[in-house]
């Protein structure tokens, strides 16, 4: 995939075109920013929206599985773990079906630090080179090993935290050694209650956390415009996970969705299982950009 810089967060919001082998090349929406029965009197220009289908690979112990992530444990114990679909199909197999129908941009994600896992992703970065981005485990040492396997990107998340707080140094590091263009940014997060008491009154404030470590571990950076602002210098793209809901069946978290539209062009990958659920968020997220299509893309290989 070729690099895409993060556009300014306070630029009109810029349609992606995808590549001309891909049947979504002319799929395009043009939504009227009023309700036909409130619609003023003066001509509206229509808002114009385009969207751009990112498949993923999850890969868990070498398999390609859906699984609620939020479930995830460091340790080799799987009682917990709740699988909502595994595909006898391997990565590499996923990986040359999306090149085959030019879908670019997609990620590989290894849920796990286990060999077959990182063998496995690594067949499928070969399988389609410069195609996909890869995630898990990524740090400083083998983020370049990766990245020369054919990952158009690699994406980051706890390496870049520590006790909670970002460590900017590794974050420079990382980007001095790769580059920016390559690098992408998990910010996934959870909605997390902070309790401010006044003399007669308990306000609960839900603020997006971002989450690290399998996404169990809260994170002091709160996804807000400040912090998009900032991490924007340092990477190429966002990924962002509404963990409260994914994998789990329940649409999309809108709310999480309108606050990325508002300030940034991202990736967001809440569970999507029906096509109307994907329209809505044109609407909640005000063309947000690309949506990564995760509980859709094992069932579309039968």
């Amino acid at each position: 995939m070729g690099t895409r810089t993060l556009p300014n967060l306070r630029s009109p919001l810029s349609s992606p075109t995808p590549p001309a082998s891909s049947p979504l090349r002319n799929h395009r929406w043009r939504i009227s920013p009023f309700p036909s029965s409130t619609r003023p009197s003066r001509p509206v220009r229509p808002i114009e929206c385009a969207v751009r289908f990112r498949p993923c690979i999850d890969i868990h112990k070498g398999k390609v599985k859906q699984i609620v992530g939020s479930t995830l444990r460091d340790s080799t114990d799987d009682a917990s773990l709740i699988t909502n679909f595994e595909s006898d199909k391997s990565p590499a197999e996923f990986a040359s079906l999306y090149k085959q129908d030019g879908l670019t941009g997609g990620h590989v994600i290894m849920l796990g630090a286990d060999a077959a896992s990182q063998s496995a992703a690594r067949q499928a970065l070969r399988a389609y080179p410069g195609g996909l981005q890869v995630g898990g485990g990524i740090n400083w040492e083998n983020a370049m090993s990766y990245l020369e396997e054919g990952a158009s990107h690699v994406i980051v998340t706890s390496y870049v935290f520590s006790d909670g707080q970002m460590d900017l140094e590794r974050l420079k590091h990382l980007v001095h050694m790769i580059g920016k263009q390559r690098l992408i940014l998990d910010l996934s997060c959870r909605k997390k209650v902070t309790y401010e008491s006044y003399i007669w009154n308990i306000i609960l404030n839900g603020k997006y956390a971002i989450v690290t470590d399998r996404w169990q571990k809260f994170s002091d950076m709160f996804l807000d415009e400040q912090t998009l602002e900032f991490l924007a210098t340092y990477a190429d793209e966002f990924l962002v996970h509404g963990v409260d809901v994914e994998g789990k069946r329940l649409g999309i978290d809108e709310e999480l969705v309108a606050l990325l539209g508002c300030h940034s062009l991202v990736c967001d990958t809440s569970s999507v299982h029906h096509v109307i659920i994907m329209f809505s968020i044109f609407i909640v997220g005000l063309c947000l950009e690309n949506k990564t299509v995760c509980s859709l893309r094992s069932h579309q290989m039968h």
